[in-house]
């Protein structure tokens, strides 16, 4: 039987790795926006319509990000560099942009 901290300790583990997949579900968002970016030229306002959006908003909070403007306009500046999250998110490319400051 699982006393309280037990139960505690999975339901806070079970809520972290619910709060991962709807990060990575904001990563494929900006992905998909990078792509459409250089192929359409639309990027950044398929990402702010994402983002104000009801689902948006819903997925944003469920990742812990507060689904505010102050958040669209990051996403957007996001896509505006046009760096894939895979390639931003890489050891290779924090070593870089240290280097370049």
């Amino acid at each position: 039987m699982l006393d309280p901290l037990d139960k505690w300790a999975f339901t806070y583990d079970q809520g972290m790795r619910a709060r991962k997949l709807f990060a990575a579900v904001v990563l494929a968002a900006l992905d998909d926006a990078i792509a459409d970016d250089k192929k359409y030229g639309n990027g950044e306002e398929t990402i702010a319509r994402w983002a104000r959006s009801r689902d948006g908003r819903e997925v944003l909070t469920c990742a812990g990000i507060e689904p505010t403007e102050r958040v669209v306009e990051g996403l957007k500046r996001f896509v505006r560099n046009g760096v894939r999250t895979s390639v931003a998110l890489s050891r290779e490319e924090m070593e870089r942009r240290a280097e370049a400051a």
